[in-house]
């Protein structure tokens, strides 16, 4: 499997976490919102390193990797967003073991650590995300099969 296939599914499936949670959101379990909205910035910016057959890290914040790619083939458009991108995925990655399990520190569960503003921070953040990544990888299948 090329790069790029790898690349289009992980957009496809990042659109998936997102639908997730957007049904979430209107569900108003917050909670679910935030760790879908995390997976898809997580899965979107893989693709993304995966099309430039970067090896990503095996954790879930891929902020350093991305920071390193003011020299990579990608488009000023896209450079543009990296520190956005950078600090989206150690935000929403800093969320993900609290989103599915709670606070163990409190002994609280997930579902009263967020609220719905924080919801949709994170479900706006990876629909942004999921955006950009998406549009990077349309663009590298179009211009590389012209």
């Amino acid at each position: 499997m090329n790069t790029l296939r790898m690349a289009q599914d992980f957009a496809r499936r990042s659109a998936r976490f997102l639908k997730e949670a957007s049904l979430a959101l209107s569900e108003l379990d917050h909670a679910t919102c935030v760790r879908r909205s995390q997976e898809c910035v997580e899965m979107s910016l893989k693709g993304v390193l995966r099309l430039l057959g970067i090896e990503y890290p095996s954790q879930h914040d891929v902020s350093e990797v991305l920071l390193t790619l003011d020299r990579s083939p990608l488009p000023g458009w896209f450079k543009e967003h990296l520190p956005y991108l950078a600090e989206t995925s150690r935000s929403l990655a800093a969320l993900r073991g609290p989103a599915m399990y709670g606070s163990e520190e409190e002994l609280k569960p997930a579902s009263e650590l967020f609220s719905e503003d924080d919801a949709r921070r994170a479900y706006v953040d990876a629909e942004k995300v999921l955006h950009l990544c998406t549009a990077i990888i349309n663009s590298w299948r179009s211009d590389r099969t012209e």
